[in-house]
């Protein structure tokens, strides 16, 4: 399998990942939920010789997001693509009083992408109706509806067919979205639901139950991934 063939906009924040025979495993959301994230950690029962990639949106909307990038950043083993809200603090659209200067630095080197073998990762997904050596960064950290509204369906991933396997998070689902092509791991942690990974080796999602409810959101909001395949 070819690496993603992104343009110039892209390439430059691309980075291609060697897994090297480590068991990987593919954590959606955070949202500075650090008491999740260190219970999915235990649970998956991750050392210092496995890789943990996160799909972005590791700050933010949750109580600790200065301890989740510390974790992530002092971390070898771990490696995170940019999320829409991480460029929303870098902007300075978003307020994130908590974080420090050093890990603001920290964020602005994250890449948008993240590929090895057949997989790629991205926080929000890929736009299918045009080549990637077209896509922009903003592409890929927050896409829109496919819909001539704007919003609800269709999704990216509806008319997706590969090559490459896409890992994402930024649409809220119910229970991970697993299919063919693509793979959805943000299950609304921040708002008490589930923190979410995807175990490469054994082809399987783990989640763990949020510890509390940070953000309100309507139920009927999440995106149902039984509608889809």
């Amino acid at each position: 399998m070819h690496p993603p063939r992104f343009g110039d906009a892209v390439s430059r924040q691309h980075r291609r990942v060697d897994p090297a025979g480590r068991d990987v495993y593919i954590v959606g959301d955070v949202h500075g939920c650090l008491e999740a994230l260190e219970a999915l950690l235990d649970t998956l029962a991750v050392d210092a010789d496995d890789l943990v990639v996160f799909v972005g949106d590791l700050v933010t909307r949750g109580p600790d997001s200065a301890g989740v990038v510390s974790l992530v950043r002092e971390s070898p083993n771990m490696v995170a693509v940019r999320g829409n809200t991480e460029q929303n603090v870098l902007d300075g659209t978003v307020d994130a009083p908590d974080l420090s200067q050093k890990q603001r630095q920290w964020l602005a080197s994250l890449p948008v992408a993240l590929s090895w073998d057949d997989l790629l990762v991205v926080h929000g997904g890929i736009d299918p109706r045009k080549p990637l050596a077209s896509h922009v960064p903003a592409d890929l950290m927050e896409p829109g509806s496919l819909a001539a509204s704007g919003t609800g369906r269709p999704y990216w991933w509806e008319f997706y067919s590969g090559p490459h396997r896409v890992f994402f998070g930024h649409r809220v689902f119910s229970a991970p979205l697993v299919s063919r092509y693509a793979v959805g791991l943000d299950t609304g942690c921040v708002y008490g639901n589930q923190l979410t990974a995807f175990d490469c080796t054994a082809g399987r999602t783990v989640s763990v139950p949020a510890a509390a409810s940070h953000r309100e959101r309507d139920p009927g909001e999440y995106i149902d991934p039984a509608g889809f395949g």
